[in-house]
C-alpha cells in the first residue's frame, strides 16, 4: 500500500485497493471441496493469486527492485541486466557472477518484504541449460535454413500441451449438438490467438503439432455428430476442413526474430 500511495492520492481509491487486497480467496482443495482463505490480509502482504489488481500493483513493488538494481550499482559492477513482466523476471549475467547476483536479489526481495518462490528459482547456464520464461523455453536452437545453433526462444511444451487439452475439451462429443460453423469458429479463436503469441523462434514443427492435433479432433467430432464410422478420412479430407469448413491453418512459412524493447 505504500508504493501505491506515493502516486495516488485519492483516499476512496486507496479505500478500494485495499479491499481487493484483503478480498479472501476461494480454492478447491484436494477433495474438491471450495475453501476460503484470507492469508493476504492476515499476514498484511502479498496479493490474491489471479486478482484482477495484481500486475498492476506488481509493477509497481517490481519498479522499486528493478530501479534499485540499478541505482546501487548491481548492473554495472555484476554486468546483469534485468528482464521482467509484473512480477516475473530473468537476471542475466555471464558466468561467475550468478551466484552473488543471486544473493543479491534475495537480499534485495528481503528489504522489499518479498517472498521469492523457491521452485521457480534457479541457475541455469546456456547453451547447456534451458528454462521458461512468459511460456518460452529459452536455450540451444537451431536454424533450419544453415543448421547453425544460435540461443533463442521456443513455446514451451507444457503451452503446447495445455492448447492440445482445450481443442479435446471444446471437440467432446458431448458437445455434437453444437452447430458446425460454430464449433470451427470457436476453435480458430483459440488457435490464431495461442499463434499470435507464440510466434517467435522455430515454430514450424509445433505449429504442425498442434494442427494435426485439431485436425484430428475435429474430425472425430464431425464422425460423432453425423455418425459416420467407417472412411473417415475420405468423407473428412484436411483440404474440406480447410477449405470447406474455414478451419484455420497455422502458418508454416518460418518465424518470426526474436524482438525486445532496449
Amino acid at each position: 500500500m505504500q508504493c501505491v500511495a506515493r502516486r495516488v492520492s485519492d483516499r476512496h481509491l486507496l479505500r478500494l485497493v485495499k479491499l481487493w487486497l484483503e478480498a479472501p480467496v476461494e480454492e478447491t482443495d484436494a477433495r474438491g471441496r471450495q475453501v476460503r482463505t484470507t492469508r493476504n490480509k492476515d499476514e498484511g502482504r502479498g496479493t490474491p493469486q489471479g486478482g484482477v489488481a495484481s500486475p498492476l500493483l506488481a509493477n509497481l513493488y517490481m519498479r522499486r527492485f528493478v530501479l534499485g538494481w540499478k541505482v546501487l550499482g548491481h548492473a554495472d559492477r555484476l554486468n546483469a541486466r534485468i528482464v521482467n513482466y509484473a512480477d516475473d523476471f530473468v537476471i542475466c549475467c555471464r558466468r561467475g557472477s550468478a551466484a552473488q547476483a543471486m544473493a543479491v536479489m534475495r537480499s534485495m526481495m528481503s528489504r522489499l518484504r518479498l517472498t521469492v518462490n523457491e521452485k521457480k528459482t534457479r541457475r541455469c547456464c546456456l547453451p547447456g541449460d534451458t528454462f521458461t520464461f512468459l511460456g518460452y523455453t529459452f536455450g540451444r536452437c537451431y536454424s533450419r535454413r544453415t543448421g547453425g545453433v544460435y540461443i533463442g526462444p521456443r513455446p514451451a511444451a507444457s503451452k503446447v500441451r495445455k492448447l492440445c487439452r482445450s481443442l479435446s475439451e471444446h471437440t467432446n462429443r458431448r458437445t455434437c449438438l453444437q452447430d458446425t460453423a460454430d464449433k470451427v469458429r470457436t476453435l480458430n479463436q483459440l488457435l490464431n490467438g495461442w499463434a499470435n503469441y507464440f510466434c517467435l523462434g522455430p515454430v514450424v514443427r509445433v505449429y504442425e503439432t498442434v494442427m494435426k492435433h485439431a485436425t484430428r479432433r475435429l474430425r472425430r467430432w464431425l464422425c460423432d455428430k453425423h455418425r459416420v464410422w467407417v472412411g473417415i478420412y475420405k468423407r473428412f479430407p484436411n483440404e474440406y476442413l480447410h477449405q470447406q469448413l474455414g478451419l484455420t491453418q497455422l502458418g508454416v512459412t518460418g518465424h518470426s526474430p526474436l524482438w525486445a524493447k532496449v
